[in-house]
């Protein structure tokens, strides 16, 4: 018995498995991003926390919140317990069941009923005890429950990768939330101070149109700055209410007021941000690993049904005891035992192997090519985000030499109303392409921070 037992062990361990093993597939990585202005090297933006680029510990503290109470991340960590929860199962079916079992059974046969010639008063009742151990043990020669289990291993880790992905995504909209909320903070301040500098030009210009060196129309004209100030005054209160609740949902709560840190002008673009190597980004994206590890499960998922072209071997036993008298169950006598092999080989079935084997193909293709087409929007994620940043770094830097150039000709325009050589016209003009100008430097600031997010973001940083 140890012998046979040694044997199949040998068998079953050295068994081949069918299928095709994974090779990754080739991809030809771009030797540096489009639209980097630094040479490609190892180093990354991605290499350091997002947080620590920024140096605000209110920051820092949302987005450690947010990792512990947030709901997707919460659930994504549970699914993550669930694929390993079904791993172990699949690797389970390697080994053999062994159970324990007992049974009492007591019975008796009537004397008048299907037996016949039985004498009167034969005793026909039963009653016996029985216990011991089963054995079922599939024999893997083929390979099949390695290669399920080796596709339970790639979903857990694709799971694994997917809530990397999850923190990834919150870290990136936390911090970008955090910014929006700052910019309406800022346009809110930014309204209050024109509403304020248009009461001021609304109550002198009334005083001088009751001395008589301003018309009625100079005084309408001094009221629109107002009402547009009050205008933007109630759109910007909105916006940080909606900016509030919204990175409150993100920390895990219910809607309330958010901690402020750090004004949005404190906040300052890195004025480097490297993108690291293409090629690098394969390992550090876990959308790109969920991927890979995705084509991973269905490639050996062909195996596994290929394994079904072959025989199924399956060892059944017994060992335990059987006794009428159940002090007499454990002694030499009632000992019972059996051994079972069985051999069951596919003969027909209408096709449903082979259409078993073509579907589980069917599905690696198609892992290759979300693979390939995540790879490729992974780069073009990165393009974009550096494009970006460029770009509206340029902006943002045209648009503060606008503001000060507005800001003089407010200056001037009102001291040539105070002296009579203007009308109210040019102060109302320039006053307004102020207030304009410096709500779109507010948006070209927070555009500029969300666009290092998004580079951020789109290197694979965040999750480590």
């Amino acid at each position: 018995m140890t012998r046979i037992t040694l044997l199949i062990a040998i068998v079953t361990l050295t068994g081949c498995a069918v299928g095709p093993n994974y090779k990754r597939p080739v991809v030809q990585a771009p030797g540096q991003f489009r639209g980097a202005t630094l040479p490609a090297s190892e180093v990354s933006l991605a290499d350091t926390s997002l947080e620590q680029k920024f140096g605000d510990p209110v920051l820092t503290k949302l987005i450690e919140t947010a990792i512990r109470q947030n709901f997707d991340l919460r659930a994504a960590t549970e699914r993550v317990s669930q694929a390993r929860a079904q791993y172990g199962i699949a690797r389970s079916a390697l080994y053999p069941d062994v159970s324990f079992g007992a049974q009492h059974t007591s019975s008796r046969t009537s004397t008048i009923g299907s037996a016949v010639f039985l004498p009167r008063g034969l005793d026909l009742d039963v009653s016996y005890t029985q216990g011991g151990f089963g054995l079922s043990w599939e024999l893997d020669i083929w390979g099949r429950v390695r290669r399920l289990k080796e596709a339970a291993l790639a979903e857990y880790l694709a799971t694994e990768a997917a809530r990397q992905g999850i923190q990834t995504s919150v870290v990136s909209e936390v911090t970008r939330s955090y910014f929006l909320l700052r910019a309406a903070d800022l346009e809110l301040e930014i309204a209050r101070k024109t509403r304020e500098t248009a009461n001021n030009g609304l109550r002198l210009t009334e005083v001088r149109r009751k001395a008589g060196a301003a018309s009625g129309l100079d005084v309408s004209q001094a009221e629109q700055l107002l009402r547009t100030a009050n205008a933007q005054i109630a759109a910007s209160e909105r916006a940080v209410t909606l900016a509030e609740n919204a990175l409150s949902l993100l920390l895990g709560q219910g809607p309330g007021p958010i901690e402020r840190g750090k004004r949005l002008e404190e906040f300052t673009a890195p004025a480097e941000a490297p993108a690291g190597l293409p090629s690098s980004l394969l390992e550090r994206r876990p959308d790109i690993r969920q991927a890979e590890q995705t084509l991973i499960a269905a490639n050996a998922r062909i195996g596994a049904a290929r394994a079904r072209y072959f025989p199924q071997i399956t060892l059944t036993g017994l060992l335990g005891a059987q006794s009428r008298y159940l002090e007499q169950l454990f002694t030499g006598p009632g000992r019972m035992w059996n051994f079972t092999p069985s051999f069951t080989e596919p003969i027909f079935n209408a096709g449903r192997i082979r259409a078993g084997v073509r579907f589980s193909e069917a599905q690696q293709r198609e892992a290759a090519v979300d693979y390939d087409r995540t790879i490729q929007t992974a780069f073009r994620e990165v393009s974009d985000s550096l494009v970006s940043l460029s770009k509206t770094r340029q902006q943002r830097e045209e648009q503060q030499l606008l503001v000060a150039a507005l800001q003089e000709s407010t200056r001037l325009s009102n001291l040539r109303y105070r002296g009579g050589l203007d009308s109210y016209l040019q102060v109302l003009d320039a006053e307004r392409n102020l207030f304009q100008g410096e709500i779109a430097l507010t948006q070209l600031r927070y555009q500029e921070l969300n666009s290092v997010v998004q580079l951020y973001r789109a290197l694979g940083g965040g999750w480590q």
